[in-house]
């Protein structure tokens, strides 16, 4: 059977079963419109957030043992922002701007068209992932960066008990 690649640029292939991902790629990203936008976008970190760095301290005072920023199924590409192996649960900490929070999620006004195209990409990314992660036994907590510190270690924890007992 022959699989016919899209055009050029439209979608991703994936490299294990050679069909279309359904990622369509970005255009170009727009130069920032002020050097003040470029320098909020340089501050942006991957890693280590101060909503990721709360959430990790309370874990650990309550005694939760877990890994940082590591992908829980191998070949899967994503990395969850904490990850407790033995129960096979995986947290990630998501801002309100780049995963679209229903309460606070905004879009830019400039360069409109770009980060629509950027910000549904990134949902439809959490969806696959999270998906794909059940599918591997794994369960998914999904944090926004507004939640209390406490409320979301409890939801983690709850998630987390009934896995460890097993």
């Amino acid at each position: 059977m022959t699989i016919a690649r899209p055009a050029s640029g439209s979608a991703r292939m994936c490299r294990m079963t050679n069909e279309p991902t359904g990622i369509v790629r970005l255009p170009t990203p727009p130069g920032p419109s002020t050097p003040g936008v470029r320098a909020v976008m340089q501050g942006n970190r991957a890693t280590d957030t101060r909503p990721e760095l709360a959430i990790r301290s309370e874990l650990h005072r309550r005694g939760n043992r877990f890994r940082k920023t590591v992908a829980p199924v191998k070949g899967l590409r994503c990395r969850a922002d904490i990850v407790f192996a033995r129960a096979r649960v995986a947290v990630f900490i998501d801002g309100c701007f780049w995963h679209r929070c229903p309460e606070h999620g905004t879009s830019p006004r400039t360069n409109g068209d770009y980060w629509q195209i950027k910000l549904d990409r990134n949902v439809a990314r959490d969806l696959r992932n999270n998906d794909a992660l059940a599918a591997s036994g794994w369960a998914v907590v999904r944090v926004w960066e507004h939640e209390d510190v406490a409320d979301a270690a409890d939801r983690i924890e709850a998630v987390l008990e009934p896995r460890v007992a097993r």
